[in-house]
């Protein structure tokens, strides 16, 4: 069997995966499954227990190692399952040395856990890699951690605090994956759009944007993972406007359309600078794409306020949307506010995501006779420039750039000519 990596949650966890398996793999480790687990919401770290008990079920001979934001902020949680050989802490797992030295797993009860105080670790190193296995698309950690403290997220006690990749070694690191095949790459983190505050000189994402364009002109797409609008500056707007190798596709953490909940969400935009924010884009570049992360049922939220979330799907041109049902993590200040009924907040979820699937059915619709570059991901399926799956008719090699007339859509999927 070899080394396994189980990866839950975002990007920057999966390209952490790919680190911690060449990791692995380098210190001779026999049959172990790496379970990367994900700490958003309660039912995240839910998923991960089942999914360690159905490994332990089908791979009885396997060593089970946990580790990612789960393991971070309850390593108990994890070491108190026998299915579970050893709990990693988020620093700990990115260094080779760790995995060294869990070649023969010779540890007693009380070393299972090697979890160490994340809020103590002051920098990120790159983790240099020469591509990713299976994916025709490259990510790259240009940020860890998180200064803010939005009263529903434990992310920060996961990750710690915001810290930067120097952008030389971005460079560095892009240089690696181009010369290595990969066509295109993201730029990932935990909070991108807080880049570079604690380098010398404090450059923003948009500085390393250009820089990346620049140094690697071999680059041909670049993308950016999920974004704070509010945080987005000057180069990253003028490089949004100008660069048409930056995909016209932007994620957003937005998380509700109303003003009051944004508040007691502990947000730092309002309502209209989310809707100026996309607007101005809009204007820069005609072709952007929008997606965004919105949470439904978030504690005290009336149906009124409710309904403006709703409303800022089409307000801001939302196309890809990510709905998240409020569920209490424990240990957040949201835990403890007054809660909106189960009912009512699968309600609105399921509400908000059918406002989603409405606006994706507009934007396929204003795709077809459209011509388009698609980077095929696998035989019958690629993306455009602005991140919407297309399907072939035929088999094509994952990792072509094939330029392509939109011909329809099957209400999920644009369809090749």
């Amino acid at each position: 069997m070899g080394i396994e990596v189980v990866t839950f949650g975002c990007r920057l966890n999966t390209y952490e995966s790919e680190a911690m398996q060449r990791h692995a793999e380098e210190a001779g480790l026999g049959e172990v499954v790496i379970v990367n687990t994900c700490a958003v919401t309660a039912e995240a770290t839910r998923q991960a227990r089942q999914s360690i008990r159905r490994i332990a079920r089908e791979k009885p001979g396997a060593r089970i190692v946990v580790t990612g934001c789960a393991a971070q902020v309850e390593p108990e949680t994890f070491a108190t399952m026998p299915e579970v050989a050893k709990v990693l802490g988020n620093h700990e797992k990115m260094k080779a040395e760790t995995w060294g030295a869990l070649r023969d797993f010779g540890v007693g009860a009380s070393e299972k856990v090697l979890v160490n105080d994340i809020m103590a670790v002051k920098e990120t190193a790159v983790h240099l890699i020469d591509g990713m296995r299976g994916r025709t698309r490259a990510f790259v950690q240009v940020q860890n951690g998180c200064d803010h403290r939005c009263t529903f997220c434990i992310i920060p006690y996961g990750r710690g605090n915001s810290r930067s990749v120097p952008m030389g070694a971005v460079v560095d690191q892009v240089r690696t994956l181009i010369g290595h095949g990969s066509r295109e790459v993201v730029l990932t983190g935990v909070d991108i759009t807080s880049y570079g505050k604690d380098l010398p000189g404090e450059p923003k994402l948009g500085s390393l944007v250009k820089s990346l364009l620049r140094h690697v002109p071999e680059l041909e797409r670049l993308r950016i993972s999920s974004i704070d609008s509010v945080e987005a500056d000057d180069d990253l707007l003028d490089a949004i406007a100008n660069e048409t190798r930056l995909m016209p596709h932007l994620h957003l953490s937005l998380q509700a359309g109303d003003d009051m909940i944004l508040k007691r969400m502990k947000r730092r935009h309002l309502r209209k600078d989310a809707i100026a924010f996309c607007d101005q884009v809009k204007r820069l570049r005609p072709d952007m794409v929008f997606g965004a992360d919105i949470i439904a049922g978030f504690p005290t939220e009336t149906e009124e306020m409710f309904t403006r979330s709703l409303d800022i799907v089409e307000e801001c041109s939302l196309t890809h949307l990510h709905v998240f049902p409020f569920s209490p993590r424990p240990g957040t200040p949201a835990a403890r506010m007054p809660q909106v009924a189960r009912d009512a907040v699968k309600d609105r979820a399921r509400r908000l995501r059918e406002r989603g699937e409405a606006a994706l059915l507009k934007h396929l619709g204003e795709e077809v006779g459209a011509r388009r570059n698609v980077l095929v991901e696998t035989g019958q399926l690629g993306r455009t420039e602005g991140f919407t799956l297309v399907r072939f008719d035929r088999s094509v090699a994952p990792g072509e750039i094939l330029p392509v007339t939109i011909a329809g859509h099957d209400g999920k999927e644009l369809l090749a000519a």
